[in-house]
């Protein structure tokens, strides 16, 4: 790929990365934010002003989202774009590259720490599956999971189908390019500049939106916070359904 074509392709991902950051900013709920976050930690560090309340939860709440926003908007489709792949016909698989004795299935995931043990399961049978279904080819079959950034490369085993490779090691593997690893980064140009100023404007309206309803909620009559009335929302006693009668 040339310099030229990359840069376009990495432009074209963070349009699609800042269109979803600012669509979650803008559709984010106070309520449901604090429902996943602990209350007990605010008060016990100190937390008596609503506005740092209210932008620790958008902190925490954007930092985690944005990884999985960043693989799926970013990481995914540049590594269809750069490797020359198809969009693998199954669950779990995102690029297939072929050639005439190879079946390259490829899972593309942001870092290397997103599995656990039910989810590396998961994986594996989504890996057999597409196996088994393309055995009428009579091509070996070659299952990857490549991490975008980070050092993780291990080979399939016995009890294990698929190969692992990160950073480096993933993207020559599906480019040949020893160092394109290092051109997404330099391709990515002023483009992120560029977005950042509408991204904090989105930021500030959604931090100004959910201090006013903190204060109208959360706050007592002469200010303070209302840690009583948060954790009821957080950690209260759900009402059970009634039954129905017939």
């Amino acid at each position: 790929m040339t310099p030229s074509k990359l840069k376009r392709v990495v432009s074209d991902c963070l349009d699609e990365f800042y269109r979803r950051r600012i669509k979650v900013l803008s559709s984010l709920e106070l309520e449901k934010t604090l429902k996943r976050k602990n209350p007990y930690l605010f008060r016990a560090i100190g937390m008596q002003d609503a506005s740092e309340i209210v932008s620790s939860l958008l902190s925490a709440y954007t930092s985690s989202s944005d990884e999985g926003i960043f693989g799926d908007a970013f990481f995914e489709p540049l590594a269809k774009a750069v490797s020359g792949g198809k969009v693998a016909p199954s669950e779990g698989v995102d690029v297939a590259i072929e050639d005439s004795t190879t079946y390259r299935a490829i899972a593309v995931k942001s870092g290397p720490s997103v599995f656990n043990s039910q989810s590396r399961r998961r994986q594996m049978q989504d890996f057999q599956s597409l196996r088994s279904r393309l055995t009428k080819l009579r091509k070996h079959f070659d299952a990857l999971v490549g991490y975008s950034y980070g050092n993780k490369n291990s080979p399939a085993t016995t009890d294990k189908i698929f190969r692992e490779l990160a950073g480096q090691e993933f993207w020559a593997e599906i480019t040949g390019d020893e160092d394109f690893y290092l051109h997404i980064i330099s391709a990515m140009e002023s483009k992120p500049t560029e977005h950042k100023a509408k991204y904090i404007q989105e930021w500030d309206k959604a931090k100004n939106r959910f201090v006013r309803e903190f204060a109208e909620k959360y706050c007592l009559a002469d200010g303070s916070i209302d840690w009583g009335k948060i954790l009821k929302l957080n950690s209260g006693r759900k009402p059970k359904a009634k039954r129905r009668t017939k």
